[in-house]
C-alpha cells in the first residue's frame, strides 16, 4: 500500500490505483466525461483536473496513479474555474435543442452544467451542421451533438472488437463517424447498442419504435401482444428510482395492461422452449458421428451477426434454435392465435428487449416470418415491433401509470409461467446454465442434484467448467462475455482444429455485452459494474424463487411439445424455431 493524502485526509490506497479512483474511496466526486469505469482512461475531456499542493501544475485523475506521499487537492476555486471554462468551451460547439434529445434529463454534459451553474455563454456559439445517420436498423448516430469523449470509439473498438466507429477529421471538423465515414447501416456494426450506452451525451441512442406501438395500441382492428425480455425485470425500476436488481416482474405486467396490451407473455417462457430445442440438439451432436462440435449459443443477435462476419467459419458450429424472441413471435401467431380464437394476421407482437440488436433479429432473415410459411398466410414477420426497456419506461411515464402504486399481476398463458432456467437467460453464463440443468435429464433422465452451476457464474471475460453426466459422459463448457473477449476462445478451436485434434470445448455460450443482457445497450443508463452485480443478483434471486428451476419441468412447456410442436427438435419444432446462417460482408458495398 502507499500513502496519500487527498483534501487535507490521509489515505492508503494499492500501487497503480488512479486519482479518480482514490478519491471515490472517499467519497469525493471528480467530474469527469470521457472516463468510464469500463473503459480505459485516455484524458480526452480535461474536466477531471486536479492539482499537488504546493504546485501550479494540474493533472488529469483519471489517468494518473497515485504516488508514495502524493498531497491531492481535488477542488478549489482555481480549479473549478477551470473545469467550467472546460464546459463552456464544450457547450459552445454543441447543439442548444436539449427538450428535443433523447438524452434530455439523462444527459451527463446536461447535468455537469447545471452542477456548475451555467446560465451565459461566454463564447461564440459554432456548431459544426452535420447530418443524422439513420442507416442503421438499431441505431442512430447525431454526430453534430458529439462531444469528442471517445467513448464510443472506446467500446466499440477496445472492449467489443468491432471497429465500426472512429474519429475522422482534425479540429473543429473532426467528427465521429462510422469506419471510412460509410454509413453506419453499410458499417461493420453488430447493433450490439454499447456505443450508445456509453456515450454520455445525445450523439449516438437506439432508433424510437414506441410511435408505431402506440398506434397500433389504438388501432381497433390489432390484438396487441407484448413479450418482456427476463433482463428488463431487473433494470427497469431504475428508471422509477428504484435500486438496480430491483425484481418487478409483476407491476411490469400490470403496467402493460394498462397501456392497452391485450395478451402479455413473458420471453421467459420461450426462453424454456429455447433450451429443449437447444439442449436436445446438444445431446444429438454429441451421440452422432461427425455432427459439428463446439455447440455454440445462437441467443444473442449481436454476436449472431459478428459471427457471420467474422467467423464464417463457425457457421456449422453454431446452433441453429432461434432466439426466445423470436420463437415466441413465431408462437405466438402459429399456436397461440388459433387456440385463443384470434385471427392471427390481426395480431400485433411487441417485444420488450434489454438490447438494441433485436430490432435488427426480427428481419435477419425470411425464417423471421415463420409463423407465415407455416399456415400459408400473410402474417409478416414473426415479432412486428421491438422497444428497448428505456422505450417502455418512456411509454409508461408518458401514459400517466404510477407504476409502483399498482398491484402485482400475473402474464397471461400458457405462454406466461416461467421457471428459474428461464429467467437466467438474463446474465452472462445463465443460457449455458439453463442448457445444463435440462441436458443432465435429457441425457440421465435425473434431476440434477444441485442446480446451480457456478462454472458458468461470474464476470471473469471467459469461465470454463466440466459437467458430468455421471454416466461416463463429460463435457467442456466455455462462457465468454463481452465481444472482446470471444477470439481466445474461437481461436483455440481453429488451432485445435488445424491440428487434427478434438475441439477443447463441446458447448460455448456468448454474449455480445459486458456480464450478458443485464448490460444490454437498451437498458438504462449508466450502468457499472456495480450495477451488473445487482442486476445479476436479481436475476439470480428470480431463479431461486421459482417453483421449477429446469425448462423440461415446465408444465406449460410440456403442454406445448403435446398439442402443436410434437418433440423437441421435431419436424414441425424445426420449422417454427430454427434457422439458418450465411456469412455477411463487414462492408456493405
Amino acid at each position: 500500500m502507499i500513502n496519500i493524502t487527498i483534501n487535507d485526509k490521509k489515505l492508503q490506497v494499492e500501487p497503480g490505483t488512479t486519482i479518480i479512483d482514490a478519491a471515490r474511496k472517499m467519497n469525493i466526486k471528480i467530474p469527469v466525461l470521457c472516463y468510464n469505469p469500463d473503459l480505459p482512461p485516455w484524458a480526452a475531456c480535461g474536466i477531471c483536473i486536479v492539482r499537488m499542493a504546493n504546485s501550479p501544475k494540474m493533472v488529469r485523475a483519471c489517468c494518473t496513479a497515485c504516488e508514495e506521499n502524493m498531497n491531492i487537492i481535488t477542488h478549489d476555486p482555481e480549479i473549478i474555474a477551470v473545469r467550467r471554462a472546460v464546459l463552456e468551451l464544450i457547450l459552445s460547439s454543441h447543439p442548444d435543442d436539449c427538450l428535443q434529445c433523447p438524452r434530455s434529463q439523462s444527459c451527463e454534459l446536461q447535468d455537469l452544467a447545471a452542477e456548475f451553474g451555467i446560465r451565459e455563454a461566454p463564447f461564440k456559439k459554432i456548431v459544426n451542421k452535420l447530418p443524422i445517420d439513420d442507416s442503421n436498423p438499431a441505431i442512430v448516430l447525431c454526430p453534430e451533438k458529439c462531444i469528442r469523449c471517445g467513448r464510443c470509439v472506446k467500446v466499440c473498438q477496445d472492449v467489443q472488437n468491432v471497429w465500426a466507429l472512429e474519429f475522422l477529421g482534425r479540429g473543429f471538423s473532426g467528427k465521429i463517424a462510422s469506419a471510412a465515414d460509410a454509413p453506419l447501416g453499410e458499417s461493420p456494426c453488430i447493433k450490439c447498442g454499447q456505443c450508445a450506452a456509453h456515450c454520455p451525451v445525445g450523439a449516438i441512442y437506439e432508433r424510437d419504435d414506441t410511435k408505431q406501438v402506440w398506434s397500433a395500441l389504438q388501432d381497433a382492428n390489432k390484438h396487441t401482444v407484448v413479450q418482456i425480455a427476463p433482463a428488463v425485470r431487473v433494470a427497469i425500476a431504475e428508471e422509477f428510482g428504484l435500486p438496480p436488481g430491483t425484481v418487478f416482474t409483476k407491476k411490469l405486467y400490470a403496467a402493460l395492461r394498462r397501456l392497452g396490451f391485450n395478451t402479455i407473455f413473458d420471453t421467459n417462457f420461450s426462453a424454456d422452449l429455447t433450451v429443449m430445442e437447444e439442449g436436445s440438439e446438444l445431446v444429438k451432436r454429441l451421440t452422432e458421428k461427425g455432427s459439428p462440435i463446439p455447440l455454440i449459443t445462437s441467443c444473442c443477435p449481436a454476436w449472431v451477426d459478428y459471427m457471420e462476419k467474422y467467423y464464417p467459419d463457425m457457421i456449422p458450429n453454431f446452433s441453429t434454435a432461434k432466439s426466445p424472441q423470436q420463437m415466441m413471435g413465431a408462437m405466438i401467431k402459429a399456436y397461440w392465435a388459433d387456440k385463443a380464437g384470434v385471427d392471427p394476421a390481426k395480431v400485433y407482437s411487441v417485444s420488450v428487449m434489454p438490447c438494441t440488436a433485436k430490432k435488427w433479429e426480427t428481419r435477419r432473415n425470411e425464417d423471421m416470418k415463420s409463423a407465415a410459411k407455416l399456415l400459408g398466410a400473410d402474417l409478416g414477420y414473426d415479432v412486428d415491433i421491438v422497444i428497448t426497456t428505456r422505450e417502455l419506461a418512456r411509454m409508461i411515464k408518458q401514459a400517466g401509470i404510477e407504476i409502483l402504486e399498482l398491484a402485482d399481476e400475473e402474464a397471461d398463458s400458457p405462454m406466461g409461467p416461467y421457471t428459474g432456467a428461464g429467467t437466467i437467460f438474463g446474465v452472462t453464463g445463465g443460457v449455458m446454465e439453463a442448457a445444463v440443468r435440462s441436458a443432465y435429464y435429457l441425457v440421465t433422465k435425473k434431476e440434477m442434484g444441485d442446480v446451480n452451476f457456478s462454472p458458468a457464474r461470474g464476470m471473469e471475460g471467459v469461465k470454463e467448467g466440466e459437467v458430468d453426466f455421471g454416466n461416463g459422459t463429460k463435457i467442456k463448457i466455455a462462457v465468454a462475455h463481452q465481444m472482446g473477449n470471444i477470439a481466445a476462445v474461437l481461436d483455440k478451436i481453429r488451432e485445435a482444429r488445424d491440428a487434427g485434434n478434438p475441439p477443447p470445448y463441446q458447448f460455448i455460450e456468448v454474449m455480445a455485452c459486458r456480464g450478458g443482457c443485464i448490460a444490454g445497450g437498451g437498458q438504462p443508463y449508466g450502468c457499472t459494474d456495480e450495477i451488473r452485480k445487482q442486476r445479476t443478483a436479481g436475476i439470480y434471486e428470480d431463479d431461486n424463487k421459482s417453483k421449477y428451476r429446469c425448462s423440461h419441468q415446465n408444465p406449460f412447456i410440456n403442454q406445448v411439445y403435446k398439442e402443436f410442436l410434437g418433440e423437441p427438435g421435431g419436424e414441425k419444432a424445426h420449422k417454427l424455431l430454427h434457422t439458418e446462417y450465411i456469412e455477411r460482408p463487414m462492408y456493405i458495398k
